[in-house]
């Protein structure tokens, strides 16, 4: 299903907050009726997520960095959903900044569904994970038909090996004194992060409790490359300003009509620097029905040329937006779906691929396969007969 994300429905913008390369908006929510709750439940960092299969079975797994978990209870009578205490637990007394030596943990589903002893259905999800999953798993079978250019192995395993990278929040220059500081809103429930004023993520929840023991679980999440990059060369956010005359000002009233207006253009401002997410179409695939809400996860159409980013929402049946978190994709991580896309478009044919692509040889197109790469899904003479590029 393709459509435009529409702009949080439910939800408004409050002031931004700004300390270096960081702008975080707050995302208020008047009423939440308390129906679907969001907890943390906390991992070691690393862990192997499965797919498929049983744990004990050979099935389709990735490893990932995973610090923790979320438990979303919800009721389909619009009743209070509750959460045991021991949810939000935090993980020893170490600093989130610190290292310390890590397990693997098998995870065995990214939705998996838990027993609750009240009338509150429940399931853990990893979170960005939903979102991280079908990215990887973009034409991950390869060519369903063995070209003469590509390798046995395209044959056998497709895309497989397949990986990303990402950092952690906590090494994006400032950001944890920045998260720690800014104020928490009573009635917040999520935040816009902008880097240098560039949109790094959405997250959401459901309810302002579940937030503020969420809230420093955004250094614990993981971002892409471009913003660790942004963090480190823009040390200041570029400066906002909507000026109040007071000159102009006569009473109280007037005072007020001129507060909503800053107001006005501050969210504005920020609709605009968030276009790249919400002003584009986005396909949505539904991981879960919940009777009263659905989980889905979201992905643009990759352009080269646009900022991209994919995520999960939960949504209630009037559009409501009760959980939402975005990752945004590095440059070389649009450019490789782009790719990816294109040669399924073309059946894997080459030649075709090459049109579609706008490549001037078969043998531009084979660099940037390798370049981007899935240089093993090609035969290893092919690859030897490309020319070097500087500084390779």
């Amino acid at each position: 299903m393709s459509a435009a994300l529409t702009a949080l429905p439910g939800l408004r913008a409050g002031s931004p907050q700004v300390m270096g390369a960081f702008r975080i908006v707050p995302l208020l929510r008047e009423s939440a009726p308390g129906d679907l709750r969001i907890g943390k439940e906390a991992y070691d960092a690393y862990g192997m997520v499965r797919l498929d299969g049983l744990p004990e079975e050979t099935g389709l797994s990735y490893m990932s960095y995973v610090p923790h978990g979320l438990v979303i209870a919800h009721t389909q009578d619009g009743s209070e959903a509750t959460l045991g205490a021991s949810l939000f637990r935090r993980s020893g007394g170490t600093s989130l900044g610190r290292d310390k030596p890590r397990r693997v943990k098998l995870h065995h589903r990214m939705v998996k569904a838990r027993a609750a002893e009240d009338g509150s259905a429940r399931f853990r999800m990893l979170p960005l994970h939903l979102a991280m999953e079908g990215f990887l798993a973009l034409h991950f079978r390869g060519p369903d038909i063995l070209w003469q250019e590509y390798s046995e192995q395209a044959a056998r395993r497709g895309l497989d090996p397949r990986h990303e990278t990402s950092v952690r929040g906590t090494w994006l220059a400032g950001f944890e004194d920045a998260v720690r500081l800014f104020e928490i809103h009573e009635h917040q429930v999520g935040v816009l992060v902008f880097v240098a004023d560039a949109l790094a993520t959405v997250f959401v929840v459901s309810h302002p409790d579940d937030y503020r023991k969420l809230h420093l679980s955004l250094l614990e999440d993981f971002f892409g490359e471009l913003l660790y990059t942004y963090a480190l060369l823009y040390p200041e956010s570029p400066r906002a300003e909507s000026r109040i005359d007071p000159r102009a000002v006569t009473d109280l009233d007037h005072l007020a009509r001129e507060m909503d207006r800053v107001r006005t253009d501050f969210r504005h401002y920020t609709e605009l620097l968030a276009q790249g997410l919400f002003g584009r179409p986005a396909h949505t695939e539904t991981v879960r029905d919940l009777g009263a809400f659905t989980l889905q996860r979201f992905y643009p159409d990759f352009d080269p040329r646009e900022e991209c980013h994919i995520g999960e929402q939960i949504l209630r049946r009037d559009g409501t937006v009760e959980y939402m978190k975005t990752f945004r994709l590095s440059h070389a991580q649009v450019r490789r779906a782009y790719l990816l896309e294109k040669l399924a478009a073309a059946e894997w044919d080459l030649d075709r691929a090459m049109v579609l692509l706008g490549a001037a040889s078969k043998t531009e197109l084979l660099k940037r396969i390798a370049n981007a790469g899935f240089g093993y899904l090609l035969k290893p003479h092919l690859l030897r007969g490309l020319p070097v590029e500087p500084g390779s």
